[in-house]
């Protein structure tokens, strides 16, 4: 989970601006939710001392098929949420986050899955003198992910409806700055659901013959990828790091595109990572004269919504001479935003397992 990116909730806003004006129907909800924290790592451990409870308040607008990519997806909702959690620590405190959400349909429209992307405000992160036992949350503002999923049934009464089912809710700085140990929150919750204007809900626009069927031939693409992050010590500076990659994608139809292509790294991080290693621990294993620069091939997926797109890369370093640094799998996960029909953008976390590395801002050219 540590590997989704804090900054992309800007490109979530893009696509809930985007729908069309004319489709008013908005609805409300509020959930109760008591969890765990998940011991992902046993440098947590001290963590968890209780169970976690919070609430999740959302307000989304509903879709009907006014666009293709709304009937796509069967009807999806497009919203913000605000959530709130005490995690029944000390150390750890309360965290309030922000989100853009998808809610997303299935068996009849009574199952929902909302992913929901954004940043949350941690009230005791880690401090060197006051809260050093806090190595989950190394910074105040922290990438939030939630995942949720319903039982859903609108408007049984007046507009009123309920919901109860799952959640897990994921805090992390994607290594921004260290300690980022990141924490995991498995939930269940339970709420209830008010759709406004629920006497003037319109009918659904049903799907066309058209709406999946597309191909193009295969296009060669080039991006550079940059930002700053840390070598992974508590105290580390920010470093810059850039990569540039040239890959091949293939759109099989509007939804899915494949991609496959290599990569080139260079992290300052690493660099200082190396030299630090080599001061001190003399004993050990690294002189400070090993190479930091890295070469990727990778394979990947791109899901396609309208301008927006959601971006899975798997990757191996073929030439990764320091190995004590990472993984040499990598993998990236973001979304992206077209442009042009030549430009596009996008925001990823790269990560290694659940160790995030680096969160990358791209510009790419699709040739």
């Amino acid at each position: 989970m540590s590997r989704i990116a804090p900054y992309l909730l800007i490109l979530c806003f893009g696509l809930i601006n985007a729908q069309e004006k004319n489709s008013k129907i908005y609805s409300l909800e509020a959930s109760y939710f008591y969890g765990t924290i998940i011991q992902h790592s046993p440098d947590i451990a001290h963590l968890i001392t209780g169970h976690p409870t919070g609430l999740i308040l959302s307000f989304q607008k509903k879709t009907f098929g006014a666009k293709e990519w709304e009937r796509r997806y069967n009807y999806p909702d497009v919203g913000y949420s605000f959530t709130y959690q005490d995690l029944k620590n000390e150390h750890l405190g309360q965290n309030y986050g922000l989100y853009a959400h998808l809610n997303f349909y299935f068996l009849n429209r009574n199952l929902m899955l909302r992913v929901g992307q954004g940043l949350a405000y941690a009230s005791n992160p880690y401090d060197a003198e006051e809260n050093y036992q806090n190595n989950a949350y190394g910074s105040r503002i922290l990438s939030s992910t939630y995942l949720m999923g319903n039982y859903r049934r609108e408007n049984i009464f007046n507009g009123f409806g309920i919901q109860a089912g799952v959640s897990l809710l994921h805090y992390s700085n994607a290594d921004f700055k260290s300690p980022n140990s990141s924490t995991n929150t498995f939930a269940f919750n339970i709420g209830m659901n008010y759709t406004l204007d629920h006497e003037k809900i319109p009918a659904y626009i049903p799907k066309q013959p058209g709406d999946l069927k597309y191909t193009e031939p295969v296009h060669l693409n080039f991006a550079l990828r940059g930002g700053v992050n840390t070598m992974g010590v508590i105290g580390s500076a920010h470093y810059p790091f850039f990569t540039a990659a040239v890959f091949a994608d293939k759109i099989l139809n509007r939804k899915s595109t494949l991609q496959a292509g290599a990569e080139f790294f260079y992290s300052k991080a690493l660099e200082e990572y190396i030299e630090y290693q080599s001061v001190a621990f003399p004993a050990g294993h690294t002189t400070g004269d090993e190479d930091a620069k890295r070469l990727g091939i990778f394979v990947g997926h791109q899901l396609n919504f309208n301008k927006l797109s959601v971006i899975t890369q798997l990757g191996y370093y073929v030439y990764y001479p320091y190995t004590e640094y990472v993984d040499q799998l990598y993998n990236r996960i973001g979304l992206g935003r077209k442009i042009n029909e030549d430009w596009w953008i996008s925001a990823t976390v790269r990560s290694h397992g659940a160790n995030a590395e680096a969160v990358e801002f791209t510009l790419g050219y699709r040739l």
